[in-house]
């Protein structure tokens, strides 16, 4: 009799045609079925003066697998066409892949229709409202990802939105998710967000002033991106292989793909 099971060891599914259910009361058989996992990898987003920019590795595991070495999690949002070459949004998912994707395939098209619709592109703010309500709908059972959406505001600055897998959002200068964010998080507040960065010399204890709060130079950022991947790929088995990253600026979107760590 086949049994799908997950292996509290590897937290992974396996598909077994020789197991029986363990789970007896009274001669009842209990069945289980769990329809979330968690694909492993990781994202980050980071906003600048006139750029936004959005990364993630592309290994996607189960449990102790690897299941693929290219499996991107940045991905256009609204053109309108099959490459999306004239897109201007970049969305971020990791978590459960499959949910990812259909995430993915129903916010583009939204913004899609939106275009087709109003004959302009729908603006990251109008985007990020509406994504908030497509997770929001599905909240009963949710989609099992955490989201990041980038763009260019209405001035023409980085905007950056991170989400729950319910639809809570926030506008954010920075913004790490998935299997590595608690490794990456606290290098971006330093990096990023200036956390506990001081005026050299501006006196002591509580006397000390503060870093003046400034947005950082795109070349700067990119580095900062590829470093805190090359720390995570260090500790974090769920994160490596590839880094996909895209930036997007008033030109339009420009993606790199870089080497991670493959072991």
């Amino acid at each position: 009799m086949a049994m799908f099971s997950q292996n509290p060891v590897l937290n992974g599914p396996n598909y077994s045609f020789a197991e029986v259910p363990r789970d007896r009361v009274d001669g009842l058989r209990e069945h289980r079925f769990n329809p979330y996992t968690d694909n492993g990898g990781s994202t980050l987003a980071i906003t600048g003066a006139d750029f936004a920019i959005v990364a993630g590795d592309t290994r996607l595991t189960s449990g102790y697998s690897i299941n693929t070495r290219y499996a991107p999690k940045v991905f256009k949002i609204g053109g309108t066409n099959s490459n999306q070459s004239d897109a201007t949004l970049l969305l971020s998912v990791v978590g459960y892949a499959a949910d990812g994707e259909a995430l993915k395939e129903r916010l583009d098209a939204v913004c899609k229709m939106y275009r087709y619709r109003h004959n302009k592109p729908m603006s990251v703010n109008a985007c990020a409202k509406r994504l908030s309500t497509i997770l929001y709908q599905k909240r009963f059972f949710p989609y099992y990802v955490h989201a990041i959406l980038a763009g260019l505001d209405e001035e023409g600055k980085g905007a950056v939105y991170s989400y729950d897998p319910v639809g809570s959002y926030e506008r954010e200068q920075c913004r790490a998710a998935g299997a590595a964010a608690s490794l990456i998080m606290p290098f971006l507040d330093n990096q990023v967000n200036f956390k506990n960065q001081y005026q050299p010399g501006s006196g002591e204890g509580h006397a000390l002033a503060e870093r003046e709060k400034a947005p950082l130079p795109r070349e700067e950022v990119e580095i900062l991106v590829k470093d805190a991947f090359d720390s995570a790929v260090e500790r974090h088995i769920e994160v490596g292989d590839g880094l996909q990253m895209m930036i997007i600026t008033s030109s339009g979107i420009e993606e790199k793909l870089l080497p991670l760590k493959k072991d």
